[in-house]
C-alpha cells in the first residue's frame, strides 16, 4: 500500500463522515425544527450554526478539504489513481466549495435576523427550502467523493 493509498483512505473517511453528517441534517434535523414556530426555528440554527464552529467539526470538515487538495497534487506529480483525484475534487467543489458559497451565506443572512421578527419569519421558509436543498447536494458530493476514493483503491 502507498502513502497515496493511505492519504485516499483519510481523505475517503472524512468525506463518508462528513457526507453522513450532512445527510442526518437534510433527512430529520432540519424537518424537526422546521416543525417548530419559525422563530424557535431561528433561533435554533443560529446556535447550530456558532457551535458547529469547533475543533471536531471544523478539523473534519476543512482538514477533509485540505487533505483532498494535497491527494489531488500528489496524484498529478507522484502518479496514483484518477479515482482519488476525482474524488478528493468531487469533495473539495462539491461539499466545501458549496458550503463557503452557498450554505454560509444563507447562514450569516440568517443570524442578522432578529428570530421573532417578521422578515425573519419570511426569509425562514425560503432559507430551509434552499439550504436543505443545497445541502443534500452537498451531502451527495461527499458521498460520492467517498465512492470514488474507495474505487482508488480497489485493485
Amino acid at each position: 500500500m502507498s502513502w497515496i493509498d493511505i492519504l485516499s483512505m483519510v481523505v475517503a473517511l472524512g468525506a463518508s463522515l462528513i457526507g453522513g453528517t450532512f445527510f442526518a441534517f437534510s433527512n430529520f434535523v432540519m424537518p424537526g425544527i422546521a416543525r417548530q414556530p419559525a422563530a424557535s426555528g431561528i433561533a435554533t440554527m443560529n446556535a447550530i450554526n456558532v457551535t458547529v464552529l469547533n475543533a471536531g467539526f471544523l478539523g473534519a470538515f476543512m482538514g477533509t478539504a485540505i487533505l483532498g487538495l494535497a491527494l489531488v497534487l500528489a496524484v498529478l506529480v507522484a502518479g496514483g489513481s484518477l479515482w482519488a483525484a476525482a474524488g478528493a475534487l468531487v469533495y473539495v467543489i462539491g461539499t466545501f466549495g458549496v458550503t463557503m458559497a452557498i450554505n454560509v451565506p444563507m447562514n450569516n443572512r440568517l443570524a442578522k435576523f432578529e428570530a421573532e421578527s417578521a422578515q425573519g419569519a419570511a426569509y425562514w421558509s425560503r432559507y430551509l427550502r434552499d439550504w436543505v436543498r443545497w445541502n443534500s447536494i452537498r451531502s451527495g458530493a461527499a458521498m460520492l467523493a467517498t465512492l470514488l476514493l474507495m474505487l482508488s483503491l480497489m485493485r
